[in-house]
């Protein structure tokens, strides 16, 4: 029973990998703004609120808690954002 039920999920993984490639990833794992925007925050994102990932409303209150750390590029992202 488990090996058919094992089998049937290849399959379907098999049948709908070919859609899924066609669909384009997002850059940095699908999280919100813009390649530059998240370029300027990505370092801040993984010294100080790794645990955060991949929760985006985390994310930003970490952010928002290390503030005087984030470096000035990713906190000017914060300001545009009204954040």
């Amino acid at each position: 029973m488990l090996c058919r039920f094992s089998l049937a999920v290849v399959v379907a993984a098999i049948a709908y990998a070919p859609a899924l490639a066609q669909v384009p990833a997002p850059p940095f794992g699908g999280y919100q703004g813009t390649a530059e925007e998240q370029k300027a925050c990505q370092p801040a994102v993984f010294k100080y609120c790794r645990d955060a990932v991949p929760d985006t409303f985390r994310i930003l209150q970490c952010l928002q808690r290390n503030r005087p750390k984030i470096g000035k590029a990713c906190e000017q992202v914060l300001s545009s954002h009204g954040q």
